[in-house]
């Protein structure tokens, strides 16, 4: 054997012989680092903080996603609300343009103004109690102060003395409130 090949077998030997120390050392590692991944439960912080950053988008999302579907919703309640609407209203005056239809055709049977006037009337009351249940009601100008709020003057009437002035003299078209909501103001002579 040759010297070169003596330092191989040597080194063979001392290989044989590291890697029990080597394996142990490895092993000692391997069980470190697992007694510290067993033993602390903590996350590391970035991991913590990008789990609980997919859990605020994946709340969002929902968050969104429900936002979306009550604004698809109520846009088409709208739209429902906007085309039926007024069913209600419609069907409590259906009655009242029958009262009128068959006053239409009694009045080709009579000659009597008399008549007519107080069929007439009577569907003029009935109608008023209509509008009054879906909350209709007439702005009252009668003897009133002039209320802008409610009050449209279209003339001044001059010379009616102190007792009549910036008051309601004639009403020219009656005005009217739904639900306390002016929906045609009163045009009115006023005093001066």
């Amino acid at each position: 054997m040759t010297e070169k090949d003596i330092h191989i077998e040597e080194e063979e030997e001392t290989l044989n012989e590291n890697p029990s120390e080597e394996t142990a050392n490895e092993a000692a590692e391997e069980s470190g680092n697992s007694d510290n991944s067993e033993g602390s439960d903590e996350k590391d912080p970035l991991q913590k903080a990008e789990e609980e950053i997919a859990d605020l988008k994946n709340q969002l999302l929902y968050k969104v996603a429900e936002f979306e579907n009550y604004r698809k919703r109520t846009l088409k309640e709208r739209a429902e609300l906007i085309l039926n609407g007024g069913e209600k209203f419609i069907t409590a005056i259906l009655p009242v343009l029958d009262d009128m239809e068959r006053a239409i055709e009694n009045g080709a049977k009579t000659d009597d103004p008399a008549v007519l006037r107080e069929g007439m009337e009577l569907i003029h009351q009935k109608f008023m109690k209509t509008l009054e249940s879906q909350g209709v009601s007439k702005i009252e100008t009668t003897d009133a102060d002039f209320d802008t709020d409610v009050h449209e003057a279209v003339a001044m009437v001059p010379g009616m003395g102190d007792d009549k002035k910036g008051k309601v003299i004639d009403c020219l078209q009656q005005g009217y409130k739904l639900n306390d909501k002016v929906i045609r103001h009163a045009k009115v002579a006023v005093g001066q």
